[in-house]
């Protein structure tokens, strides 16, 4: 058994442990919240080698596929506020846990979404061609709904810097950098060596980003401690909540089976990578509304993982009422 193959069969144990590594770095080693600043070039090697693995011509067919778009709109901007609205009231008493609660949970996922759909069989050229169109909306929406859950004071602290900076960042540049490389490797046999080397690099690099992100946020977890505890069930609750969500708007609109998964992916994933900085440049009153933000990450990483192995055993050709699932 080769290495590539190893990895490809064991990659779920893999990410496991490297949570778990990272875990127990962010908890034990002192400055391992430095690791921070490593997470952002981490993240873009990975969705480089997402975007690599996608044909651009897959990108440009997934813009005009209406219906797949229109559910995710559905999911992730009518559904997904009510939920997390509901959820929410538990600490609705602890303005620094509310206003971080709504931050992560009202914002869906631009990156990594794109990896864990694509490793659970979804449709991840579809998620990749609807990232500019959900990074618009949740930067127009994000203030309307905190004005409508908590008021003027909830609007005046969203800046719009952070979500334009991620978007460069981890969409912009991983994605042009990734054309070229599919362009080159049409005339020249290193563009190909590139994009196969690349793929082999998968899991690593997935491993690789699971590490940094639990190591660096790890330890402000541990630090609030059982304040936090109160948020577990919520975002698991979130998770199980839109996970059935999502395959009931799958099948009301008709979509296939990787789109199911994807649309299922994208309503359970939410932006606590891009919107970590807002957090961070709230008041000392909503001090703790990052470590809020990070809990989510945690919770969501284990959650992701799980729903990659899953997943596929759930929508695997027939509706969630057992019948046969719709196809276009």
């Amino acid at each position: 058994m080769g290495t590539v193959t190893f990895l490809e069969r064991h990659q779920i144990a893999l990410y496991l442990a490297a949570i778990a590594a990272g875990a127990v770095v962010g908890l034990l080693i002192p400055g391992a919240h430095r690791l921070e600043s490593a997470i952002e070039p981490v993240l873009a090697l990975l969705l480089f080698a997402t975007f690599l693995g996608v044909p651009l011509t897959a990108i440009g067919r997934s813009f005009r596929d209406v219906r797949f778009l229109a559910a995710l709109g559905v999911v992730n901007f009518v559904i997904v506020p009510v939920v997390a609205f509901g959820l929410s009231r538990f600490v609705a008493d602890d303005p620094a846990l509310l206003f971080g609660v709504l931050l992560v949970l009202l914002t869906p996922c631009i990156d990594y979404v794109i990896v864990f759909a694509g490793l659970a069989g979804g449709a991840s050229d579809r998620l990749l061609a609807a990232a500019p169109l959900l990074m618009l909306a949740q930067m127009l929406l994000l203030p309307l709904y905190l004005l409508i859950f908590l008021g003027p004071d909830g609007v005046a602290v969203v800046e719009i810097a952070p979500f334009a900076r991620a978007f460069l960042l981890l969409i912009v540049v991983p994605l042009s950098a990734a054309a070229l490389v599919q362009l080159l490797a049409k005339r020249h046999r290193s563009g190909e060596v590139i994009q196969r080397v690349t793929a082999d690099l998968m899991v690593p690099l997935m491993v690789a980003t699971l590490f940094t992100v639990v190591a660096s946020t790890a330890g402000a977890v541990g630090a609030a401690g059982p304040r936090l505890l109160t948020l577990v069930p919520i975002y698991v609750a979130f998770l199980a909540v839109m996970v059935f969500v999502g395959i009931l708007v799958a099948r009301a609109f008709r979509l296939d089976v990787p789109e199911a998964r994807a649309l299922t992916f994208s309503g359970v994933t939410r932006n606590s990578l891009v919107v970590l900085p807002l957090a961070l440049a709230l008041p000392s009153a909503l001090a703790l509304a990052p470590v809020v933000v990070v809990a989510q990450t945690l919770v969501e990483l284990i959650g992701m993982v799980v729903l990659v192995r899953f997943l596929p055993r759930i929508l695997r050709g027939r509706s969630a009422s057992g019948e046969k699932w719709h196809r276009p």
